[in-house]
C-alpha cells in the first residue's frame, strides 16, 4: 500500500505543476522524470510518504493518538530524513523547532489544502468507522484545521477502508461516502488539480472508479496537471488495495525506487506491520 503511494509520490513529482505540453510529451511511464525546476526530487518521494509512514509508525507503535504525539512524529520523520518537497513554510518551520510541541505552538492551522490528506491513507487499516473519523480529524486539525481539509482527510481514509474490508465494488464508494460522512461527493473531475483538499479528493475518486488498472490510474494522474503527485500517490496506494484491480505497474517502477535507509524495503516493512493491525 505505501509502497504503491511511494512510487505514485516518486513518478509524480517529476510533473507537479509541469507544463502541461511537457507532460503529454513525457508521461509514458518510462522512467522518473526529473522535474524542471527541482532536479534534487529525483526518484525520491517527497513530503506526501514522508508524513504517511509517521502516520504509519504511530499505528504500529499503538502510541496513544494525541496531538501532540502525532506532531511528535511529524517532526521526527523530518528530523531523521530531511527532504524537499514540503509546502516552503512548512519546510522552514520544519528546519527551524525541534518537537511536537514547537510545532504546535508556531504553526498557523488554517490550510485548505490537502496536506492532511495526502497523509491519511493508513488510518483506514483500522476496523471501527468512528475511531477512523476520530484520528484523521485529530491528524488534520494539527496542521489544516478547517472543515473542508478535515472531512477531505476522513474521506481519505475511509476510502482505504472500504476497498481494505471490502466494503462493496467501486462504484458504490460514493454512496458508501455519503452514508457516513453525508456529503455529495463527486467523481467527474477534469482538468488540472490545485493543492486544494476538495479538489484532490474529487480528481482521487474520478481515478479510483474509472480507472481498472494501477497502470492507467499512475498515467490519468500524472495526465492531469497539477499537484500530480499527491493524485497519483493517493490513488496507486488506495487501487492496489481493489480485488478488481489489476497491478500491472511496470517492473522498472518497483526497481528503481529509493531504497536508503527509509526506502523500498523500509517501507515495505512498514506495509507488512500494517497488515498486522487487520488480524489483532
Amino acid at each position: 500500500m505505501i509502497l504503491e503511494g511511494a512510487i505514485g509520490d516518486t513518478y509524480g513529482a517529476g510533473f507537479e505543476f509541469a507544463d502541461i505540453e511537457m507532460i503529454k510529451l513525457k508521461n509514458n511511464l518510462t522512467q522518473f522524470e526529473v522535474h524542471p525546476l527541482f532536479s534534487s526530487i529525483h526518484k525520491k518521494y517527497t513530503d506526501d510518504t514522508q508524513m504517511t509512514l509517521g502516520i504509519a509508525e504511530l499505528l504500529i507503535e499503538g502510541t496513544e493518538w494525541t496531538k501532540l504525539s502525532i506532531a511528535n512524529k511529524f517532526v521526527d520523520v523530518f528530523k531523521r530524513d530531511p527532504r524537499e518537497g514540503y509546502a516552503k513554510r512548512f519546510y522552514s518551520l520544519l528546519c527551524e523547532i525541534n518537537s511536537g510541541q514547537d510545532l504546535i505552538d508556531k504553526i498557523i492551522p488554517d490550510s485548505e489544502r490537502n496536506g492532511s490528506a495526502m497523509r491519511v491513507y493508513p488510518i483506514g487499516i483500522l476496523k471501527n468507522e468512528n475511531e477512523i473519523l476520530e484520528k484523521a480529524k485529530l491528524q488534520s486539525q494539527i496542521t489544516h484545521n478547517t472543515e473542508n481539509a478535515i472531512v477531505s482527510a476522513q474521506a481519505v481514509a475511509l476510502t482505504t477502508h472500504f476497498f481494505l474490508y471490502n466494503k462493496g465494488l467501486k462504484s458504490q464508494l460514493l454512496d458508501y461516502l455519503y452514508d457516513i460522512q453525508k456529503i455529495n461527493w463527486s467523481a467527474d473531475w477534469q482538468g488540472e488539480v490545485g493543492v486544494n483538499a476538495i479538489q484532490t479528493v474529487q480528481a482521487l475518486f474520478t481515478i479510483l472508479i474509472k480507472e481498472n488498472w494501477l497502470k492507467d490510474m499512475l498515467k490519468k494522474s500524472v495526465d492531469l496537471g497539477g499537484d500530480v503527485d499527491t493524485v497519483a500517490s493517493l490513488a496507486l496506494a488506495i487501487g492496489c488495495l481493489d480485488r478488481n484491480i489489476e497491478n500491472n505497474l511496470p517492473n522498472w517502477l518497483y526497481f528503481e525506487i529509493e531504497n536508503g535507509k527509509y526506502g523500498k524495503d523500509y517501507i515495505k516493512n512498514i506495509d507488512s506491520e500494517l497488515l498486522k493491525l487487520i488480524n489483532k
